[in-house]
This record gives structure tokens, sequence and C-alpha cells, in this order.
């Protein structure tokens, strides 16, 4: 063979490939890039996530434990004994509060006894329907005890100052035993 046709075969079998290939054979290297996964940082929605989850769940936690809500009170805080005396016990619930040694040594006829320490235990037995006066032996229990029936819902509550004490010194009923 000739060398002219020796050189034309070479332009032939170079021109002959396929222009394809060509371009793959210089195509750069993909760059590595560096994901989330792989620097070891959290993204950001995830973090966007968490916060919302926490702060939804410390809305119910609190709306959870916060059930009970003060009412407002349709009666004045207190009354005096002598108040209390003139009330009707047919429209009025009597609620005495003292522990079960005091009642047996005195009590209003037509009261009924619920020891202060268990009153959040027995708000059940009360009526919702009608007013409550609370009872103690001097009014400091009583306040107290009229203080948890409205934190429990109880709309019409008030507490008897002076107590059992002042009951009795103006001369008002009183019973013995249980």
């Amino acid at each position: 063979m000739s060398q002219s046709k020796k050189s034309k075969q070479k332009k032939k079998t170079t021109s002959d490939k396929n222009p394809r290939q060509t371009a793959s054979a210089h195509k750069p290297k993909p760059q590595v890039v560096k994901t989330a996964k792989s620097t070891g940082s959290i993204p950001v929605w995830v973090w966007t996530l968490v916060v919302i989850v926490v702060a939804a769940g410390g809305y119910w936690l609190i709306r959870i434990t916060n059930q009970r809500q003060e009412v407002a009170n349709t009666l004045p805080a207190e009354i005096s004994v002598a108040e209390a005396a003139k009330l009707d016990p047919q429209e009025w619930f009597f609620l005495d509060v003292r522990e079960q040694d005091e009642w047996n040594q005195e009590h209003i006829e037509w009261a009924t006894l619920i020891p202060l320490g268990q009153l959040n235990d027995r708000l059940d037995e009360l009526p919702e329907d009608q007013k409550i006066v609370v009872v103690c032996r001097s009014g400091n229990r009583s306040a107290e005890g009229r203080d948890i029936l409205l934190k429990a819902g109880f709309k019409a509550v008030t507490s008897m100052a002076g107590g059992m004490n002042d009951w009795i010194n103006q001369g008002n009923l009183v019973v013995a035993g249980p």
C-alpha cells in the first residue's frame, strides 16, 4: 500500500468514529456534592417540624390539665350568721366542712358534713342546682371550702363568717351527735 492510501485509511477510521463516543470521552467527571446526610447536620425542615410538634404538644397538655376554670360567683363571698339563719333550708344547701368530732359536738340540723380534707374527692355529692353556704367552726375553713367549690365550677357558693362559734353565741338551733 502506498502511503497516501494508508493516510486515507487512517483519516477514514478516525472520521468513522461515533460522535457520541468522542463527546463522552471528554465529559468532565461529576462533582461530589455534600448533602446534609454526609455532613452530619439536620435539615432545617426537620427542626421546623420538631418545633411545631413540641409547641402543639405543649398547648394540648396545658388544655388537658386546666379543664376546670373558675366560674363567676353569683353570691357574696361571705354572709353573716344572722343572714344565714334566715335562709330557707329547702333553697339552700348547708355544707359543714369541719371534722367528724367537731360535728358530733354540735351542728346545724339541716347541714351536711363533708370534712374539708375530703371535699375535692366528694364534689359529686353536692347539688349543682342549689345555692350552697359553707360552714365551719370560725369561718376560715369555710372560706377555703367555698374557694374549692368555685374552682370546681359551682356557681352559687358563699361562706358563713364567724362559723359555728357565732351561730351558737347568737342562740341559733344546734343538734349534737352523729
